[in-house]
């Protein structure tokens, strides 16, 4: 019997996760912005033989003097490039449904699956940041529920389209001089509360059957959105017991959508820090700390838990932080995880708390040896809390070559994961379905 193993996205926020990575002296910042780097890193992923890239994305966010602001470049470029110079792995970018359209979605995806040879993944938001309204013209920010309800429409709109010509509708018979098998297209006629869409994507059906959909979230909504859509959700929890009851809640939702278990993989993410000692991995965590200035730590954490700190003394006791009651809807699962940390680990003043999310973000952290980062890794994946993890490295390229080089190895040794990819597409990789071919009937 083949063992069963862990899929792993190598999830790249440049220079690096932690927040204060672009002052580590071997970032090279200079360079995230250039094809020669961002290939360089991908190439590192592949030969690591992770399922797929990641790349988050957020609009509207602040530009300060001593922070590196969220400046970054479009991600659904960086794929298209990357999809050249990359022959294995899955690209995965992030755009938003609140503030695109269905068939712009539809029709860039579809793009680069067709010239990845299968390998795009959709990551699927609604926008939490509420200043991304007004870089699109919109007054108000739309509320939590109303933004997941035009997602779940949004994404059964894009499938529509991605569908609306299977490829085997191309016949491409030059002699009888048949290009398509119309019998084989379907108009598109979806009339919704948030989109009126009529007609044909001007792009077959992919070599994945359609781009692999990803969610990132942990809210009722959020659970809901992905049992019914996504195939892969990212998500964030510090404790094995509560990664094991979002698994389990997530899974049982899957049946009444006719699905199965194996149709949705769950991959939190882990924030590690690797040294071939324990001594030095805790090195290079209090190392890369040192480089928070209090004004960073303290913005950084105001963020995160929804409540202004930024002018108080890093050292004071933790203020109370509550639901942004401007929307009631949103549970702040995010802001929830981080309170429970705070008990968990005991924190008493800002410091020690922003210190602790300065690259985690909420999510798991990790650092040791690569035998304890595999124990913990192994440990969830083999007791019901992850099919596998989005792997955060602190620094680039240091800290994402110390993860292909240690933990990677290591994991490979017990037969956790891979030595050589399964498949060419990012679907067969991570063992999902290819979607069944809608059954089409011709309309004018």
């Amino acid at each position: 019997m083949v063992k069963k193993q862990m899929k792993l996205g190598a999830f790249f926020f440049l220079p690096g996760h932690h927040v204060a990575s672009w002052r580590h002296p071997q970032a090279e910042v200079h360079d995230t912005w250039t094809i020669s780097y961002l290939t360089q890193l991908a190439q590192t992923a592949e030969r690591g033989k992770f399922d797929n890239i990641f790349f988050a994305d957020v609009f509207g966010q602040g530009v300060h003097e001593s922070s590196l602001s969220g400046i970054k470049l479009d991600p659904l470029v960086i794929i298209s490039a990357l999809a050249a110079v990359t022959k294995n792995i899955g690209l995965t970018a992030t755009l938003t449904t609140t503030y695109n359209e269905p068939f712009h979605v539809a029709r860039k995806f579809a793009a680069i699956d067709h010239l990845s040879g299968g390998r795009a993944a959709w990551n699927v938001v609604t926008s939490q940041n509420e200043n991304e309204a007004q870089l699109f013209g919109k007054e108000q920010h739309l509320q939590h529920a109303n933004r997941y309800a035009r997602a779940e429409e949004f994404v059964d709109v894009v499938k529509k389209l991605w569908h609306s010509i299977e490829a085997e509708a191309l016949v491409i018979d030059k002699e009888k001089g048949q290009f398509l098998d119309i019998t084989k297209t379907k108009k598109v006629e979806h009339e919704g509360k948030h989109f009126n869409v009529t007609g044909y994507l001007d792009t077959p059906s992919t070599p994945q059957g359609h781009p692999v959909i990803v969610q990132a979230g942990s809210s009722e909504a959020g659970k809901e959105l992905a049992a019914k859509t996504a195939e892969v959700i990212f998500t964030a929890w510090q404790t094995l017991e509560d990664a094991q009851a979002f698994y389990q809640d997530v899974k049982s939702r899957l049946a009444k959508y006719g699905r199965s278990e194996e149709d949705l993989k769950v991959m939190p993410g882990v924030f590690i820090t690797v040294a071939k000692t324990e001594e030095e991995a805790r090195r290079k965590q209090k190392e890369l700390n040192s480089y928070i200035s209090p004004e960073v730590g303290l913005g950084y954490l105001s963020y995160f838990i929804g409540k202004d700190v930024t002018q108080l003394d890093p050292d004071s006791s933790i203020p109370d932080f509550g639901v942004n009651e401007e929307d009631v809807t949103n549970p702040n699962t995010r802001a929830n995880i981080i309170k429970n940390t705070i008990i968990q680990n005991g924190f008493t003043t800002l410091r020690e708390l922003y210190e602790h999310i300065a690259g985690a973000r909420g999510h798991r952290e990790i650092v040791g040896t690569p035998e304890q980062i595999a124990d913990q890794l192994q440990e969830w994946f083999e007791n019901g809390a992850a099919d596998g993890f989005n792997i955060m490295p602190p620094t680039f390229p240091q800290g994402l070559n110390d993860i292909v080089d240690l933990v990677i190895p290591e994991l490979q040794r017990r037969g956790l994961f891979r030595t050589e990819y399964e498949g060419t597409t990012l679907r067969e990789n991570l063992g999902l379905k290819h979607p069944i071919a809608q059954q089409v009937v011709h309309t004018n």
